[in-house]
């Protein structure tokens, strides 16, 4: 990340502008993390955090007025010789005319924020992770059925579009069609949204183009949702055993983390958007510790072991 996708990304949310050193704003940041240097300039740099943006409030800027000219200029000099990629004034302080100096000296750029200090190291850390998230684009369409997003693939005129248009008609949302721009985060979820050129839009074979929310309403789609599951329609081929009793669990590694997947067999006169909308609801119901494939398998193998037993008195 470099300090220039830091404040473009964050220019909105975090409100952040450039006081000085806009011709230095290429320079990376190594460590996409924010730090205080409360301690450093006090003058303890053995562990000092310089790979990370350095956010400087109202309690750093008091001691630093606090100390004698010489010394403020020395502990000052020791900070911006650390390399630091860029500082940010919050509460829009203006820096003192030594950090200016010394800033322009290093090569370090200088920015403001008009939020307080406290708030402004919570949001730019949401910011900085969503900045650095893994991220990649899916072949599919992507719907939210009651909570649970669903990402439906499939090859060229399978029925993609047409399955979600179904399922936004039945009452649920849709989040993309045909591109889903997908991120990681932290905490091992996947969320998937629209390209913005085509965000509510969805293309019908035969119709073309169409704005969702203005047919179905604003309720009829979704900015951004995380992927539970992932549906393949597939057209049957002759031969091919299908999965008749849902206790095996397929997967498919998205990024890093292991997303539920399910084929479902494409057959003219099938309601297809039914099923996908089963599926969602049984994934939820297995969330709920309710799995009626596992249930029904033990209550089978429990009836043929007391079956057993008879038998053999």
């Amino acid at each position: 990340m470099t300090v220039r996708q830091f404040v473009e990304g964050g220019q909105r949310t975090l409100e952040l502008e450039v006081f000085a050193g806009a011709e230095h704003l290429d320079r990376a940041v190594p460590e996409p993390a924010i730090n205080r240097p409360g301690l450093a300039l006090a003058g303890f740099l053995r562990y000092f955090a310089h790979r990370r943006i350095q956010v400087i409030g109202l309690a750093e800027l008091t001691y630093l007025k606090g100390l004698a000219p010489e010394e403020r200029m020395r502990r000052l000099t020791d900070f911006f010789e650390a390399e630091v990629p860029c500082v940010v004034f919050a509460r829009s302080i203006k820096p003192p005319p030594e950090m200016r100096d010394l800033a322009a000296r290093h090569r370090v750029p200088l920015l403001r924020s008009h939020l307080i200090t406290g708030r402004f190291v919570q949001l730019a850390a949401v910011v900085i992770e969503d900045l650095t998230a893994a991220r990649m684009r899916y072949q599919g369409t992507m719907v939210d059925i009651m909570g649970i997003g669903v990402i439906i693939e499939g090859a060229p005129g399978v029925g993609k579009s047409e399955t979600a248009l179904s399922l936004i008609a039945r009452g649920h949302s849709l989040v993309a069609d045909d591109l889903v721009e997908l991120r990681r985060l932290g905490v091992g979820e996947i969320l998937g949204t629209a390209p913005d050129l085509t965000r509510y839009h969805m293309e019908i074979r035969g119709l073309g183009l169409i704005h969702v929310p203005s047919l179905y309403g604003l309720a009829s789609v979704r900015r951004e949702k995380r992927v539970d599951m992932i549906v393949r329609l597939e057209r049957v081929l002759d031969g091919r055993e299908e999965e008749r009793t849902g206790l095996e669990q397929n997967t498919r590694d998205v990024l890093g983390v292991e997303i539920p997947y399910y084929r479902i067999p494409v057959v003219a006169g099938r309601d297809i958007s039914l099923i996908v909308e089963a599926a969602a609801l049984n994934f939820r119901l297995r969330q709920l510790g309710h799995d009626a494939a596992k249930e029904l398998d033990e209550r089978i193998m429990a009836r043929f072991s007391r079956e057993r037993i008879r038998s053999s008195d």
